[in-house]
């Protein structure tokens, strides 16, 4: 039997951003069945002087966010706001921070003969 959950169809839709006095609003609407809803995540200034998150990678972290709250709520989070903390971007940063392959390791000293 598919769940009430797992049969509505839920659209997000990312509407932009707006700059605050010291936070960058993200906004989106996430379009279902039962109507639409706009959510509006706040990312701190001082994240992105700090280097925990880059212009270009808020709005793809938001809308993580954001699908993890529908998850974990069925489709209807209780808040429309969320402020993203510190641990939430530091999380981010580590998890999808470029891997080392090893490539500039020091060569093997080959023994003279």
């Amino acid at each position: 039997m598919i769940s009430k959950v797992d049969r509505a169809r839920v659209s997000v839709q990312y509407m932009g951003f707006k700059p605050k006095g010291r936070a960058r609003e993200y906004t989106f609407h996430v379009r279902q069945e039962s109507g639409t809803r706009e959510f509006t995540l706040m990312i701190q200034n001082e994240s992105f002087v700090t280097s925990r998150i880059s212009f270009q990678d808020a709005p793809g972290f938001c809308s993580e966010k954001l699908h993890r709250e529908l998850a974990a709520f069925a489709n209807d989070p209780p808040r429309n706001e969320y402020k993203v903390s510190e641990l939430e971007l530091t999380e981010y940063r580590d998890a999808h921070a470029p891997r080392s392959f090893g490539r500039f390791r020091p060569r093997k000293t080959v023994p003279a003969v």
